[in-house]
């Protein structure tokens, strides 16, 4: 697929892996609009790189149809959608307090709250996405559209606290295949990336030595993955029309220990 002159989406765009994808398919040549709740942010990136920025929370039916009027007003119905919003959480599923002896379970509301952005949210943009590409007409090999999705190698070995990040990537990689199934008589493809420990704004605020120990974690290269080296991925399953279905780890042949 030639990705210049296209409409492209990037949900999370506004930093981290998003911001990487929504400046490299600008650099390609597409129109991209920048989905985020960071409303500053993403209309500093989407100036930078010649798009359009749009407030958007992905857990709202609302929102994201504003988001796609906004974007398709601008750039016209896009044939890229790259899903990155996401957020994490950090909670046993159950545990005693070591000083108070107190028994706490996973808060049920923020293990609702990552299944509704990660999981529920990514469905949802690629539900109305889809919607949209069905209007255009087909390209070269009766090509109409594709979707990269943003997973985590946390769906397949997730760590300790993890139980409501590693359900909701898991349900990420489950329903791409399926979807890449349903949509694949209407020409639009679907893959998805499992990146590993990436040098996000997140990952980049914590302490010099914690970062250097996820670096030496990683079998090779020994250091934490680039936002650049996720969006090359991306670009390449958009350009490839042979790629489709796949999930991806992108990971530095890591896999997580427990903790």
């Amino acid at each position: 697929m030639n990705i210049s002159g296209v409409a492209a989406v990037v949900t999370g765009g506004a930093s981290g892996l998003g911001e990487a994808t929504a400046r490299a398919l600008a650099a390609a040549g597409a129109k991209v609009a920048i989905f985020d709740m960071n409303e500053v942010r993403g209309a500093e990136v989407a100036a930078e790189i010649g798009g359009i920025a749009c407030k958007v929370d992905v857990r709202s039916d609302a929102d994201v149809d504003a988001g796609f009027a906004k974007a398709r007003a601008a750039h016209g119905q896009e044939r890229i959608l790259v899903n990155c919003a996401g957020v994490g959480s950090a909670f046993k599923t159950a545990s005693r307090d070591k000083t108070t002896g107190e028994i706490k379970h996973f808060p049920l509301d923020k293990f609702d709250l990552v299944i509704q952005i990660n999981l529920i949210g990514t469905f949802r943009c690629i539900a109305k996405s889809a919607a949209g590409m069905l209007s255009l007409e087909k390209l070269e090999d009766g090509f109409r559209g594709a979707i990269v999705n943003t997973a985590s190698v946390a769906a397949e070995d997730g760590q300790i606290g993890q139980a409501a990040y590693s359900a909701s990537k898991g349900g990420v990689v489950g329903m791409t295949l399926p979807i890449a199934r349903d949509l694949s008589g209407d020409g639009i493809r679907v893959n998805a990336i499992l990146p590993g420990i990436f040098a996000t704004p997140l990952m980049n605020a914590a302490p010099e030595h914690v970062k250097g120990a996820l670096a030496a974690s990683v079998p090779f290269p020994k250091r934490l993955g680039y936002p650049e080296e996720y969006a090359s991925l991306a670009l390449e399953m958009i350009r490839n029309n042979y790629f489709n279905g796949e999930d991806v780890r992108l990971d530095g042949a890591i896999r997580m220990a427990p903790r």
